[in-house]
């Protein structure tokens, strides 16, 4: 059985700061609030701010299940081989409580700012946990739960790693190119250019996979 870490104690704490911030700007927000955006970033569903802490606690929550499972993803794999790794997967779990509480105080930032547009704030948030994935992706070992997980990649370990070196490279630079984008370019072009982004840094390592195991298969 796992301990509780110093290290648990900073997540649970990081993951807690939005509900604090919610707590602290709750009495200035109006009745009714924004509570979802459409793909422009302009809000098109409203609801009473009590809602608010509805949604914070489902993020929190949701976030703090996945670092458990990134925490604890030795105990239930199959083939005991993420215990190579642990440090790894506890690094992704980190990152994605952070990404969690950031996306959580955005949401509450922008409530309090109304003129501020959601997609200039959540999508280069976005990019950035592209850029941390792939910085980490080079590191994660074979598994079921994480990574590219591919027939091809989940078979051979050569394949696994090849792809996951590319895709490291692949999600660093697409990461950055869409945080930089999404800063700059007009808030109608945003989508456009953030959908067909994720979509080829998601498809160029699944097709190299492909090809890799075409490359190295015993014939």
């Amino acid at each position: 059985m796992k301990k509780f870490t110093y290290v648990d104690l900073l997540v649970l704490i990081i993951a807690l700061v939005p509900l604090s911030y919610l707590k602290w700007v709750y009495d200035s927000l109006p009745a009714i609030v924004p509570m979802h955006y459409g793909a422009d970033g302009k809000p098109n569903g409203f609801g009473p701010k009590s809602e608010l802490f509805v949604l914070q606690a489902i993020l929190t929550g949701t976030s703090i299940v996945i670092y458990l499972l990134m925490k604890f993803l030795s105990s239930i794999d199959p083939k005991k081989q993420v215990r190579s790794g642990e440090q790894t997967f506890q690094k992704l779990g980190m990152g994605i409580i952070v990404f969690f509480a950031a996306l959580s105080i955005v949401i509450t930032f922008a409530t309090v700012n109304h003129t501020l547009q959601m997609n200039k704030l959540l999508l280069p948030l976005t990019g950035l946990l592209f850029v941390f994935l792939g910085n980490i992706m080079h590191s994660i070992k074979p598994n079921y739960f994480a990574g590219v997980r591919t027939p091809w990649t989940l078979e051979d370990e050569g394949n696994w790693r090849a792809t996951h070196r590319l895709a490291g490279k692949v999600w660093v630079a697409g990461g950055i190119i869409i945080t930089i984008a999404m800063l700059c370019l007009p808030e109608k072009a945003d989508v456009f250019v953030f959908l067909p982004s994720v979509l080829v840094m998601a498809f160029i390592p699944v097709i190299y996979s492909y090809i890799y195991f075409k490359k190295h298969r015993v014939k």
